[in-house]
């Protein structure tokens, strides 16, 4: 899993078959200490996230597991909203 932070939504008049229902949005790939690391990415958005919050996500294979179909054109999932982070320096 990875942490991130949504920047934005995607609207898509049209959408692949399995997909159709949920939300793509734009993420933000952060650290620990919330610092940007890496260029934005689309995900499908399984919790109900929005513009601003931390989000975490999974990539790759692991992608589709969140979603409630077999199989789905999907490189990354929004699979968690985060409260809060504590980091021991």
């Amino acid at each position: 899993m990875y942490l991130g932070k949504v920047i934005g939504t995607i609207w898509a008049t049209k959408k692949y078959e399995t997909i159709t229902g949920y939300k793509m949005q734009f993420v933000q790939p952060l650290n620990a200490e919330l610092k940007k690391t890496g260029d934005p990415l689309i995900a499908l958005d399984t919790v109900g996230a929005g513009p601003g919050e931390i989000i975490y996500y999974v990539t790759a294979s692991e992608a589709v597991i969140p979603l409630d179909v077999d199989m789905a054109p999907v490189d990354a999932s929004i699979v968690g909203i985060v409260d809060s982070i504590n980091v021991e320096s």
